[in-house]
């Protein structure tokens, strides 16, 4: 009996800790025909969650998700527990996305296809691997409610991050660039889900 017991809140806390909280979205037009808006930053450094914040750049992208990722253990998790795999313009493309397999593994984003549907360069500047800095709670909890291949406006800062002991990250401010280094860190304050 008591290995029962055990067994039944074992599986519950298992449920409870990878199950995304249900989350309410704001809806509206999303149009991933333009690339990512990035302007001069309208806010100053500020304190989150024990780190000191530096917006470089107003950021607003309207995307379609092509994959997500939750991270829970790594120092990164405290301030980023969600990676969003992005796609815009060609990217976007449910006939394009269907032609090219899309994985995330430690923070990074990798492509793979056999025929390409579009120029590498297209894939490789019209999607990217961004790591979600929520700005609250509720922000939290609809990142980690979006499904693969919705449409969405998420709008922030990208931002880079220092903390007491030297440790930092900071934000790609380009789409062209690949490899380690290339993605942003987005910290949002808003999202809204196409219709």
């Amino acid at each position: 009996m008591k290995n029962l017991v055990f067994l039944i809140v074992f599986i519950g806390a298992l449920i409870w800790f990878f199950l995304p909280e249900r989350a309410n979205f704001n809806t509206g037009q999303v149009d991933f025909d333009i690339a990512p808006i990035q302007t001069a930053a309208s806010a100053g450094t500020f304190s989150f969650k024990g780190y000191t914040l530096t917006p470089l750049a107003d950021f607003t992208v309207s995307a379609r998700v092509l994959s997500k990722s939750i991270y829970r253990i790594d120092r990164e998790a405290k301030l980023a527990p969600v990676d969003l795999v992005l796609g815009w313009q060609s990217m976007a493309n449910l006939a394009v996305i269907d032609r090219i397999r899309i994985s995330q593994s430690n923070r990074f984003y990798h492509w793979y296809t056999d025929n390409f549907p579009i120029p590498r360069n297209d894939i490789e500047t019209q999607s990217a691997n961004m790591h979600m800095i929520p700005s609250s709670d509720e922000i939290e909890n609809q990142l980690k409610a979006l499904p693969n291949n919705v449409s969405v406006r998420l709008t922030g800062f990208l931002v880079s991050i220092t903390a007491a002991d030297g440790w930092n990250w900071r934000s790609s401010m380009t789409r062209s660039d690949t490899g380690h280094g290339a993605c942003e860190v987005f910290y949002v304050t808003g999202i809204v889900v196409g219709k």
